[in-house]
């Protein structure tokens, strides 16, 4: 299969296990956010919420097109994907799975909301860096555009979460007159029908929308696995013909043609020429060819890399202010670029499928230590039907936005920042638990840095074991 020896092959099994098992973890640490309100307020019966809660997560990440995918992939260059020794690809996905499988497991037996998203990228960017101190290793390890892109989307997120749901609150206070959606859920007995309905209503988009932007980011990890170790294969879309990207390619071809060098920086002026060796290289791939048969595996790399640098190179060029390119001019290259960008920008079905059942399976595992959490230990109450709602439909608007803009956005952090609004529009600050809130901080800035280092460290270990 693939070409690879046997043990190679096993190998690479072990690694999409593992990306599995990310997503396995990432379930039941994070999709637990989804269900916290709906079991801690009597709404649904444990079994049902976490198997209503993994059917949406199933159907999320079918739904979620892949843009967050693609921004996972992007934050390591593609020349830092693909190495001679196929064993070195193999080090580099290793590491960053089994780093942010250590992190959520860590954090998850705490019962502390930390986040998986922030363990993800925090480990591909430890592998990133680790990269560049390799002898011998070059261009830029990290994408550092894409990581800051990344970044700031996960800091506005909480920010955003926690000052929408305190106007809610407020509005909630301001209009509802039946003051029970108000009160503290009872022990047995559960909420008025509407309350029920609500809070499942919720419940359902935290589920969906949770999975069509935290799936997308296992895509994304699996996608790296394919691409790093089976790069001939997976490089581009198979179920494309590279050959009818030539039209796209003239397109752009004839706009860059276009393009002054006189009123062009130094930058500019070197990405044009950069530009045009790419565009190049992919005529001489095409040329002569009438069928996909005649065109080598090999070559399916090199077709992506002129791809990617093109639109990376191309992109500041026709951006610039100072290019005099007419707004046709600019258009034709959208779309010429758009088209070409198809054949990278994709996953396998049988892809998406393992993602979501392994999402949704460990959705229905190990809910209880981050319900507990959410219900009771962010505020110094416990947690009324409003704040509930409020914070629920808050975290779901939220995690819809960032898909819909193609960033990733963290569940935990939205959510639990979305739970400490609801509690401070109860009763202000002071209602807040200072312990678990510097323990849910705590983590939060750890995460990042920490999930670095140990995913650096054990590239460079792995690495070295290889030689």
């Amino acid at each position: 299969m693939f070409g690879l020896e046997p043990h190679v092959l096993l190998l690479l099994l072990v690694c999409l296990l593992a990306a599995c098992a990310f997503e396995f973890v990432n379930g039941f640490h994070d999709t637990a956010n989804a269900v916290a309100t709906v079991i801690y307020t009597n709404t649904l019966r444990p079994w049902v919420a976490v198997i209503w809660s993994a059917f949406w997560n199933f159907i999320g990440v079918f739904s979620g097109g892949i843009a967050v995918a693609m921004g996972i992939v992007y934050l390591l260059p593609v020349e830092s994907l693909v190495d001679q020794n196929i064993y070195h690809g193999i080090a580099m996905v290793g590491a960053l799975i089994l780093a942010a499988i250590i992190w959520n497991v860590g954090t998850w037996y705490y019962g502390i909301p930390a986040s998986s998203s922030h363990a993800l990228i925090g480990s591909i960017l430890g592998v990133g860096i680790a990269f560049s101190l390799l002898p011998g290793s070059e261009g830029a390890a990290v994408n550092w555009g894409k990581a800051g892109e990344t970044g700031l989307a996960l800091l506005v997120g909480p920010l955003f979460g926690f000052t929408l749901t305190i106007m809610l609150m407020y509005m909630l206070k301001r209009f509802v007159r039946n003051k029970a959606i108000f009160k503290e859920p009872h022990k047995r007995k559960p909420p008025p029908l509407w309350i029920r309905l609500t809070l499942v209503t919720t419940c359902t988009l935290v589920s969906f929308f949770h999975g069509s932007n935290d799936g997308q980011k296992g895509v994304g990890l699996i996608m790296l696995i394919l691409i790093g170790i089976v790069p001939t294969y997976f490089a581009i879309d198979h179920s494309l013909n590279p050959l009818d990207m030539r039209e796209s390619l003239q397109k752009v071809e004839l706009v860059i043609n276009k393009v002054n060098p006189d009123e062009l920086n130094a930058e500019n002026r070197q990405n044009l020429v950069a530009v045009k060796q790419q565009t190049a290289t992919l005529d001489s791939i095409f040329a002569g060819k009438t069928n996909v048969a005649q065109l080598p595996q090999a070559e399916r790399f090199r077709i992506r890399k002129a791809i990617l640098l093109t639109y990376s190179k191309a992109k500041k060029i026709v951006g610039s202010e100072t290019v005099s390119l007419s707004t046709a001019d600019r258009n034709t290259y959208e779309a010429g670029i758009s088209n070409m960008r198809t054949f990278t920008d994709y996953a396998p079905w049988w892809v998406l499928l393992m993602v979501s059942l392994s999402l949704g399976l460990g959705t229905m595992i190990g809910w209880q230590r981050i319900v507990t959490t959410i219900g009771e230990r962010i505020g110094k109450e416990h947690l009324t039907y409003a704040q509930g709602a409020s914070s629920e439909l808050v975290a779901a608007a939220m995690i819809g936005s960032s898909t819909w803009l193609g960033l990733p956005s963290s569940t935990t952090q939205v959510l639990s920042s979305a739970i400490a609004g609801s509690m401070v529009a109860n009763r202000g600050v002071k209602n807040l638990n200072p312990n678990m809130i510097r323990n849910i901080a705590l983590a939060w800035v750890l995460t990042l840095p920490v999930t670095m280092f140990l995913a650096g460290g054990l590239f460079l270990l792995f690495r070295a074991m290889i030689g």
